[in-house]
């Protein structure tokens, strides 16, 4: 399920919180060589700078990263696409904390690899759950995560630069339009390259969401680890000054 060891922490003296690992979902892919971005984005590069003994006896390792904002398990800051937005380092902790409404529309898109999650798709959830809760990050839980590892899968394409070939499923305008308007959101989340589907030329999904000051987290992994309603999301992305968005370690808490 993605979790790591259980953490005690101690409140006072005689009182500890226990975090139970198996209500623990780690939502995020790891950053590597393989790490999937988009095809005009440069690849995750780590730079060995000291691995080993030192002249002292001590071990020491440390390395150099580089890579695009957007790639990998990340969050897109408003002013990817809004004019005057929030830039990464100004994102609340508020837009990136909240209750995960996972809308399930594998079915359709098992029929159209583009398909475009629509307000039909929030409605059907919310005739089962209820109306969408204030601050919810809304997750479009398409299974594309099984194609994860393989770029021609997961992207439409293989090669670097190619734009014109990506088809994998997002949100449709008309859905996020309702989100920003007709409820009271977070951000939205995909298992997918972007909240946009991939054929979209002028993402309008983008410009919807992040032209309401929200951010977006794309290629979440472990989707299919979350129920539909319950669980608690945690996105916590990379502080970057000025950033148009940034790499994210996000996870889930189980009810």
């Amino acid at each position: 399920m993605g979790s790591t060891a259980g953490c005690t922490m101690h409140r006072s003296s005689n009182t500890t919180f226990t975090l139970d690992p198996a209500k623990v979902v780690d939502l995020s892919y790891s950053f590597g060589p393989d790490t999937i971005y988009w095809p005009t984005g440069e690849s995750f590069e780590l730079k060995r700078t000291a691995f080993g003994r030192t002249a002292d006896g001590y071990w020491y390792s440390s390395n150099n990263i580089c890579m695009a904002e957007h790639g990998g398990t990340h969050m897109d800051a408003p002013i990817h696409f809004g004019e005057g937005k929030r830039t990464a380092d100004q994102v609340p902790l508020s837009n990136c904390i909240g209750p995960a409404a996972v809308i399930d529309v594998r079915d359709k898109v098992a029929a159209d690899r583009d398909y475009r999650l629509g307000t039909n798709d929030i409605q059907t959830w919310e005739s089962r759950y209820g109306a969408l809760p204030k601050g919810a990050i809304v997750v479009m839980f398409s299974g594309w995560g099984s194609r994860w590892g393989s770029k021609k899968d997961y992207l439409g394409t293989d090669k670097h630069g190619d734009v014109a070939n990506l088809h994998f499923p997002g949100f449709s305008k008309d859905a996020a339009q309702f989100l920003v308007t007709q409820r009271d959101i977070a951000a939205i989340a995909v298992d997918t390259p972007s909240i946009d589907h991939g054929p979209s030329h002028d993402f309008p999904v983008h410009q919807v969401i992040n032209g309401a000051n929200k951010p977006a987290f794309e290629n979440v992994a472990n989707v299919d680890h979350l129920p539909a309603a319950g669980a608690t999301l945690i996105a916590l992305p990379m502080k970057i000054a000025g950033g148009s968005g940034g790499p994210t370690r996000i996870i889930a808490l189980l009810p």
